[in-house]
């Protein structure tokens, strides 16, 4: 069997398993898709945007659960209160006891799944479960251009600066790069990409034009939870691509000697070590890769 047909047969038999296929989802009478939007809303509350970003819904589609959950009872559309310009979604008091009732019917559906396992069948299929979820997060993270100054870049960028100033020995002085990266690759000098997963800033990364046909890869980040995964592999691929769509055939990366994953990662994807080309005080290693020869 191979791996595409293995992920198919699971997906059979997990969505029929939990009751997905099911008109009411867990007997509460809300199909699948309203229900786990009662739970998006009642777990962390949100705005429309929050729960699209969330949820990778459609807005169309998001409008119209929105408007059934409305119509019975369980939650409530209006005007954020810190910006009138965002709709911020609440559980009614009907709304909160369905998602209370809806808590309990998952915990319950997931125990009575794992009863008939031993102590090592559980710990198996539990450590299973979490390798497959982290990489299918990896694989289906959203990859997409932002302006530097964006509050989600800024997000992902200040975790990535705090892991440096606590990994290098010499700190990192993140108020003068950010003042660097708003000049060099903001309103069209570079593109910077961030990754998203439900939401929120999993990784990141950025390139600009350096010299004549050599383009730079700057501030590549992913989260530790995520590392591992084959986000970083695939998020370098995706700026040594827009190295190449500005135009460059030779892209350049530094990195600090503390950063020993990343080093193997550029080592594996071909790149080459070069002499320094750069003033950057943080840098102890440099590479170079011929993108001509992908």
């Amino acid at each position: 069997m191979d791996d595409v047909e293995t992920l198919r047969r699971f997906n059979r038999t997990y969505t029929q398993r939990i009751g997905a296929l099911d008109e009411s989802y867990l007997g509460l009478g809300l199909p699948l898709g309203a229900a786990r939007l009662v739970f998006e809303i009642g777990t962390a509350g949100a705005t429309v945007r929050d729960l699209r970003e969330r949820l990778g819904l459609d807005s169309g589609y998001l409008s119209r659960l929105l408007r059934t959950l409305e119509e019975r009872g369980l939650v409530e559309v209006g005007a954020d209160p810190d910006d009138r310009r965002r709709r911020r979604v609440r559980l009614t008091r009907r709304g909160r006891a369905t998602y209370s009732r809806l808590d309990h019917r998952s915990e319950a559906l997931a125990e009575m799944l794992l009863a008939p396992l031993t102590e090592n069948q559980r710990e198996r299929l539990s450590d299973a479960l979490a390798t497959a979820d982290l990489l299918v997060r990896a694989a289906t993270a959203r990859l997409r251009e932002a302006d530097p100054r964006a509050p989600v870049v800024a997000a992902a960028v200040g975790h990535y600066f705090a892991e440096l100033d606590e990994r290098f020995t010499s700190g990192f002085d993140a108020a003068g790069a950010r003042a660097d990266d708003a000049v060099s690759m903001g309103a069209g000098a570079g593109r910077f990409v961030v990754a998203t997963s439900d939401g929120d800033p999993v990784a990141c990364g950025g390139v600009q034009t350096i010299a004549p046909g050599v383009g730079e890869i700057k501030r590549m980040w992913v989260h530790p939870d995520w590392r591992g995964a084959g986000l970083g592999s695939r998020l370098l691929r995706h700026l040594e691509q827009l190295v190449a769509d500005l135009g460059h055939d030779v892209v350049r990366l530094d990195t600090n000697g503390a950063l020993g994953e990343a080093i193997a990662m550029y080592d594996r994807a071909g790149y080459r070590r070069i002499d320094r080309y750069n003033d950057n005080p943080y840098a102890e290693a440099w590479f170079e890769k011929d993108l001509a020869r992908r």
